[in-house]
């Protein structure tokens, strides 16, 4: 892996920042408590277009994809991304058995493929770190 640069940190600082400004947190606090989808039923029953719901899911989602795409591209490393932002990897979980309905019912086959990339190569690292890592983090957020 290449060798993480001031930059990567300044961005990743950054990228907290965000999180704590408060929509962001109030959606947040939302999805961690609420989502939890097996399929695209589930995700327009917990958060219907229109919803404050809705548009809790979509800020969580689209802000860890966007991130996703911030490491997919090059731009973060992702050794150092890996250390401290296990919270990309809840939100894949969460919504990992929706994904390829989503895509379908969208006609979009890129629909959260840098979420899905990172999320993939994060779990691997997390595995790599011990045997229990990532099983572990699973059960303790499902």
């Amino acid at each position: 892996m290449a060798i993480a640069t001031y930059d990567d940190a300044n961005l990743l600082l950054r990228l907290y920042d965000l999180r704590r400004e408060e929509k962001m947190r109030a959606a947040r606090d939302w999805f961690v408590k609420n989502a939890r989808f097996e399929s695209m039923e589930d995700m327009l029953r917990i958060c219907p277009p229109g919803s404050p719901e809705n548009a809790f899911y979509r800020q969580v989602v689209s802000y860890w994809d966007m991130v996703a795409s911030f490491v997919t591209s090059g731009v973060l490393n992702a050794e150092l991304f890996f250390q401290s932002n296990r919270e990309l990897v809840l939100v894949w979980v969460r919504v990992h058995k929706m994904v390829p309905q989503l895509r379908e019912t969208y006609k979009d086959p890129s629909a959260l493929r840098n979420l899905e990339h990172v999320a993939k190569l994060y779990i691997d690292w997390m595995n790599a770190q011990g045997p229990d890592v990532y099983s572990g983090f699973v059960s303790r957020i499902k």
